[in-house]
């Protein structure tokens, strides 16, 4: 039995899927979007019916777990607009969508299109973070900060291999990334 959407939740409802969000963003972030519910459901110590009563299917939790993440970047993205110029607003985007990726796997997975259309359910949610990075790629190439050939594509590319990376200091490969991103600075005459 399902409760009426009209209806708030008993306590002991909103306790468990308090409980089931709690979980799945710590199984989402440490191990990805591939964790089944009945696992999820096993780690909160729930029935998967009960799972299924406040998320009737595993994008549905996906949703709830990720949107709340792609809210935080999308408000982060429209401040660094505002508040910076277009190619220092586009450089911060993209290295904190990074390095949020290397710690959320299931974010990370998301993003680079896992097979769950987060971008729809943000877009709906009017918290699409893809859109604003797209945005702030067109008004850093506007600017002259960002190679007017690099596509959006490409920036999803690069994104996913600066998460494949491995290595001790993935800050360093970011770095790397984003000199490559960058228009050339015109040549100083020597003296």
């Amino acid at each position: 039995m399902t409760e009426p959407a009209d209806r708030p939740l008993r306590a002991d409802a909103q306790r468990n899927r308090a409980r089931v969000l709690r979980t799945a963003a710590e199984v989402f972030a440490a191990e990805g979007l591939a964790v089944p519910v009945h696992e999820i459901a096993r780690r909160a110590g729930v029935g998967t019916g009960t799972v299924s009563r406040h998320f009737p299917t595993k994008e549905s939790l996906y949703a709830a777990v990720l949107l709340d993440r792609m809210r935080d970047l999308s408000t982060y993205a429209e401040n660094l607009a505002t508040d910076n110029d277009p190619g220092t607003a586009f450089f911060t985007l993209f290295t904190r969508l990074v390095q949020e990726g290397a710690t959320h796997r299931g974010l990370a997975e998301a993003l680079a299109g896992s097979g769950f259309d987060v971008e729809g359910a943000a877009t709906a949610a009017d918290c699409n973070v893809s859109d604003r990075l797209r945005r702030l790629l067109s008004d850093a190439q506007r600017f002259g900060a960002v190679r007017s050939a690099i596509t959006f594509a490409d920036l999803k590319a690069l994104m996913a291999g600066c998460l494949a990376y491995d290595g001790p200091d993935p800050d360093r490969v970011i770095d790397v990334v984003c000199t490559g991103l960058r228009t050339a600075a015109p040549a100083k005459p020597e003296p």
